[in-house]
C-alpha cells in the first residue's frame, strides 16, 4: 500500500511537472471553478435554511404554556438571522473568489497560485480547506487567511512550517 500511495505521488508530481503553461492555466481555472461551485452549493444550503427557519417561525402555533409561542417564534428568528449572517459571508467569498486571476504563472505566492511542496499542495483563492480534486488533495486557502499571508512573496525552493514541519516549495504556477 504504501507504494501505491508512493507512485501516485511520484505521478501527481511528473504530471505538474510536465505541464504546459496552458494546461497550468487550465489546471487553476478547474480549482477555481471547484471553490465557486462549492461556495455556490454553502449558499444554496444556506438559503435553504433560512427558509426553513422562516418557516418554522411563522408555523409556531399559540400554546397554553405561557411564552413557549413568543419562544418558538424568536429561535425560529435567531437561527435566520445566524443563517442570513452565513449567507452574507459567502457572499462575500464568492465575490472575492471571483477577482482572483488564475489567468497568469505566477513565480511567488500570492493569491491566485497554486503550489507544491512535498508533503502538500495549495491552492490560495478560497477557504475551503483539504479537498479531494482529480484524485489529488489540496489545501484550499483564502487569499486572507493567515497563513496565506506569511506565504506571501515565497518562490520555488522557499522554506516554511507547516503542522510543525519544516517543507519547502518544489512547485509554483
Amino acid at each position: 500500500m504504501v507504494t501505491d500511495v508512493f507512485y501516485q505521488y511520484l505521478h501527481a508530481r511528473q504530471l505538474m511537472n510536465g505541464m504546459t503553461t496552458e494546461e497550468k492555466i487550465l489546471f487553476k481555472n478547474h480549482l477555481k471553478h471547484f471553490c465557486q461551485v462549492r461556495i455556490e452549493q454553502r449558499m444554496a444550503a444556506a438559503r435553504e435554511a433560512i427558509r426553513h427557519a422562516q418557516d418554522a417561525a411563522n408555523n409556531e402555533e399559540k400554546s397554553s404554556a405561557g411564552d413557549k409561542y413568543e419562544t418558538g417564534r424568536a429561535m425560529g428568528h435567531l437561527q435566520k438571522d445566524m443563517h442570513a449572517r452565513q449567507l452574507s459571508e459567502y457572499i462575500k467569498e464568492l465575490s472575492d473568489l471571483l477577482a482572483v486571476n488564475t489567468s497568469i504563472i505566477y513565480e511567488q505566492v500570492t493569491a491566485g497560485v497554486f503550489f507544491e511542496t512535498e508533503k502538500l499542495a495549495f491552492f490560495i483563492a478560497a477557504g475551503l480547506g483539504k479537498q479531494i480534486v482529480d484524485d489529488k488533495q489540496i489545501l484550499f486557502l483564502s487569499p486572507h487567511a493567515p497563513l496565506a499571508g506569511s506565504l506571501q512573496d515565497k518562490k520555488i525552493g522557499d522554506a516554511f512550517i507547516f503542522s510543525g514541519m519544516s517543507v519547502s516549495i518544489k512547485e509554483l504556477f
